[in-house]
């Protein structure tokens, strides 16, 4: 709500650097078509740094965080209600592969599993010490999950049974992605994006020229994806992953630092969401050619993000912090 600022990315190879500048000048200032948002705080009944969030649906959701806190609604945020999860570890994920089966994932090797909508939450054997920070299921019996020193761990079981995948790195890993059983993307520190067309098996490295950190990915299809990471680190890729365009984000304005990315999710192919540091969301309505910054009165770090559907969704992050981000 309010002003926004918004810029153009392309490539400026060939550009005088007066041209240059008046580019940046000119995308800095273009008008914006895009409809403002409404960033509407939730009260979540917790103080806690919540790390994660998953809807399944408008209605449905969770979010995880510091202290083991775990909060649901089923009545699209109206309510959130406290779950006891029988952990203080800080739990970083969340999901869920239907309305029943969902899992957390945080420190230690932390891996909790429900079976009732997020009631009751158990544990389950990670076989691992390492921090978990990303999970991804396809189906009740069919996910994964990724942390510390490079771990892939996956299951065909519910969780039952997890197996260790060699990824091939001893990189943090933050984020797991997959569009089908065979195909998925896992991406992590010191400019890690792994590739598997085998369900994991193997796993193989894309190329970036960045050593930025990198928080999460977001593929919309096949082809066109996205990573997100400290210190702006934006990439963009049109064939897979084949070849990745560095598109992050500059330091203008009144900004002091460039700002962590924290999470990005698309709901098609041209509506795309980013959140990040103090409050942080950036939109886009054209595939990324513009990212809009959205101006909101919450200015706490943002560090889960989930749209079950296009204009539709919830960030959380600091002090308990819960928006449901909507469009006008």
């Amino acid at each position: 709500m309010g002003a926004r600022r918004r810029w153009r990315k392309g490539s400026l190879v060939g550009l005088t650097l007066r041209a240059a500048v008046a580019f940046v000048l000119f995308c800095f200032n273009s008008p914006s078509e895009a409809a403002p948002i409404a960033a509407i705080p939730q009260k979540s009944g917790s103080d806690a740094t919540l790390m994660g969030i998953y809807f399944l649906n408008a209605k449905s959701g969770w979010a995880v965080g510091s202290g083991g806190v775990i909060v649901r609604t089923t009545d699209g945020g109206k309510r959130w209600k406290a779950a006891s999860s029988a952990t203080n570890v800080q739990l970083s994920g969340v999901f869920f592969a239907d309305a029943v089966h969902g899992w957390a994932v945080g420190a230690n090797g932390t891996l909790l599993h429900s079976r009732d909508g997020g009631v009751k939450w158990e544990p389950q054997a990670s076989g691992t010490q390492s921090s978990l920070y990303g999970v991804f299921f396809l189906s009740p019996a069919l996910g994964w999950v990724v942390g510390g020193a490079g771990t892939i761990l996956q299951t065909e079981d519910g969780g039952r049974h997890w197996v260790d995948q060699t990824s091939g790195t001893n990189a943090t890993l933050y984020a797991v992605q997959f569009l089908d059983r065979h195909n998925g993307k896992a991406v992590g520190a010191l400019g890690t994006i792994l590739s598997t067309v085998d369900g994991g098996r193997t796993w193989s490295a894309q190329e970036t020229q960045s050593s930025a950190t990198f928080f999460d990915v977001c593929f919309a299809d096949s082809l066109n994806g996205w990573v997100v990471g400290n210190a702006g680190a934006m990439f963009q890729t049109l064939n897979g992953g084949a070849q990745w365009v560095d598109r992050s984000l500059p330091c203008v304005g009144s900004c002091s630092r460039l700002t962590d990315l924290l999470r990005v999710r698309f709901t098609d192919g041209k509506a795309g969401w980013v959140v990040g540091e103090r409050g942080t969301i950036f939109r886009t309505t054209d595939a990324g050619f513009n990212w809009v910054l959205q101006e909101h009165p919450a200015k706490t770090s943002l560090f889960g993000l989930s749209f079950p559907a296009a204009g539709q969704g919830w960030a959380v992050g600091e002090r308990g912090t819960i928006l449901q981000i909507t469009t006008k």
